[in-house]
């Protein structure tokens, strides 16, 4: 998985065949990753709403972190890694 932030641009990654391969937004799986801050299921439905106009979306899958105070265990992010080739987060207030 390539890793962007949108407000500065991509790291640098060495050595992943399928970070090397352009994402296809209007096909490739996307997962909508949330801390589970108060409405942040709200922001990702209307999200996944929005991208249904232009794209499927059975491969858009929700996940959500146990806590809004707990980091997201090693296993999860490497799970979210492996199956998915972006991620949309829904990290602030």
């Amino acid at each position: 998985m390539r890793i962007v932030n949108p407000s500065y641009g991509t790291s640098d990654i060495v050595g992943e065949a399928a970070a090397d391969k352009p994402l296809d937004w209007m096909q490739d799986p996307i997962v909508l990753f949330s801390n589970s801050k108060p409405n942040a299921r709200e922001l990702m439905d209307g999200i996944r709403t929005k991208l249904a106009a232009v794209r499927p979306v059975d491969n858009i899958d929700f996940i959500y972190k146990p806590s809004a105070s707990q980091p997201a265990t090693a296993g999860m992010l490497d799970e979210v890694a492996q199956k998915y080739r972006a991620a949309l987060l829904a990290l602030g207030d």
